[in-house]
């Protein structure tokens, strides 16, 4: 165990600090510098050999973007994660504080963060020069070593790197041009640890140029003084593809030496998506979401990723299953606790979730004229079509079908408990018997559930037709579509 990594004794002098294993031996500015990035290629692989878990709730990148990711942290290479939104870019970003060690020491009533031994700023140099081995520390830990900004087009040179504090000067009695008179900002305040920005592309092109410039050459410029910071910083970035984004992009200096560019994506599995979801999710434990139905909701968003009404440059979040089941155990919730009867997840909560899929797509020209609501709904009836197909596609519904067809039309039930529920749906021939196998439960308050989902299935696959509760036989129109046959 390195010295960085104990938790006690806990060091409060340079003296102290110096009898600890792992720094016994050494001495001020005796130049052997361990950078962050160092400290992170020796926790991974620690971590690698001893096969842990390198990124906890991350899900569905394992082949993909992990790997490339791995790949820059053992290169020592600063990187940016280039995606659309809700792809867990910045969760990424702040796993990566787990591979910090526990604690290091830090010089003790210092704005930025100052190795002990290794100083680089001109106040903990001078601190060291007048207390020398009394220099009091104290230990950061690995959270508080991480910074993170969203970049929007507003924020200033003075808010990253920092800016020349007169009052401080006059104060310290030295130039303007001294890093002492400096104020810093987010940046400098992350030396020794980890600095991220969100968006990269929306900071302002002469910002992104001095933030390179302070990394890269230690030097930047703040109204017309030169400024030297030599900051020991690893600095990660999250962006959205430039092609994908009217409001800026990342300038060409800076990108050539950010070391790897890593691109993620949403999941390219429904089932990879449930489990995010279902990780995700809040929800009462009180509410059950039947697998087909939490399938259903997680098919909405692959649904709506594929549909041509809804612009495929601004992506449909990950956010939108998490939020649409949310919402729609909290109207089944809501169901419950109004009719006393167990709380299931049915398909009408799926529709009362409507607000939740609506705010998650910005849509193209011809769905804005269709009208986000109607879009959304016809993104369900697609996605009930798509899952129905999976799991009921050979079951026999020719009876049930055939009645729709005689002119029958069937209402669902909306209140009520769900053993009344289950009777009514005995009127439709062989309804009850395919719930059953769909829900593979005793529970009746599931199979309502499964029976409805059959009937947004057969509908999704335009065998029936829909108006709000009411299932009746598919329009004259669509049947003379499909040959007037039923398949």
């Amino acid at each position: 165990m390195t010295a960085a990594k104990m938790t006690a004794p806990r060091a409060r002098t340079l003296g102290e600090l110096l009898e600890l294993p792992g720094y016994a031996g050494r001495t001020p500015f005796d130049g052997k510098i361990r950078l962050v990035q160092d400290e992170v290629r020796e926790n991974l692989t620690r971590k690698l050999r001893s096969g842990e878990e390198l990124f906890p709730g991350v899900v569905g990148y394992d082949d993909t973007v992990i790997p490339q990711l791995v790949n820059a942290l053992l290169a020592r290479q600063n990187f940016i994660l280039l995606g659309l939104r809700g792809q867990a870019k910045s969760r990424i970003l702040r796993a990566i504080t787990e591979l910090l060690d526990d604690v290091v020491p830090v010089i003790e009533g210092v704005d930025m963060p100052d190795d002990p031994i290794n100083p680089i700023g001109a106040e903990g140099k001078h601190l060291l020069e007048v207390h020398g081995m009394e220099l009091p520390i104290r230990w950061l830990p690995r959270a508080d070593r991480y910074v993170e900004k969203l970049a929007t087009p507003d924020v200033t040179v003075a808010d990253l790197i920092g800016d020349v504090d007169p009052i401080k000067a006059a104060r310290l009695g030295t130039s303007l041009g001294d890093t002492r008179s400096m104020h810093f900002g987010l940046l400098p305040r992350a030396n020794r640890g980890i600095f991220a920005i969100n968006e990269l592309a929306d900071l302002a092109p002469k910002v992104q140029v001095a933030m390179f410039n302070i990394l890269q050459e230690g030097d930047v410029q703040i109204k017309g003084y030169p400024i030297r910071l030599e900051l020991d910083v690893m600095l990660v970035f999250s962006a959205n593809p430039e092609d994908y984004t009217a409001r800026g992009k990342i300038v060409t200096p800076l990108k050539d030496r950010i070391g790897s560019e890593i691109r993620t994506h949403y999941p390219t599995d429904v089932r990879l998506g449930m489990g995010i979801t279902a990780q995700e999710a809040v929800k009462d434990d009180a509410v059950t979401v039947p697998g087909f139905m939490a399938e259903l909701i997680e098919e909405i968003a692959f649904q709506a990723r594929e549909d041509g009404r809804v612009d495929k440059m601004s992506g449909v979040s990950q956010r939108l299953p998490i939020s649409l089941l949310e919402v729609a155990a909290a109207n089944a919730e809501r169901r419950s606790l109004i009719g006393g009867d167990d709380a299931v997840v049915r398909v009408s909560d799926v529709y009362a979730g409507l607000p939740a899929i609506t705010g998650k797509m910005e849509l193209e020209y011809e769905g804005e004229l269709k009208g986000a609501d109607n879009v959304a709904k016809e993104v369900i009836r697609k996605a009930a079509g798509a899952v129905y197909g999976r799991l009921c596609g050979s079951m026999d519904t020719q009876a049930l079908e055939k009645w729709f067809e005689d002119g029958n039309v069937f209402r669902f039930p909306q209140s009520g408990d769900s053993g009344a529920a289950m009777k009514a749906t005995k009127e439709v021939p062989g309804l009850s018997d395919i719930a059953a196998e769909v829900a593979d439960s005793n529970s009746d308050a599931v199979r309502v559930s499964a029976a409805e989902f059959v009937l947004e299935g057969l509908y999704g696959r335009k065998k029936l037709s829909r108006a709000e509760e009411l299932y009746a036989a598919p329009e004259p129109e669509t049947r003379q579509q499909r040959g007037g046959r039923w398949n």
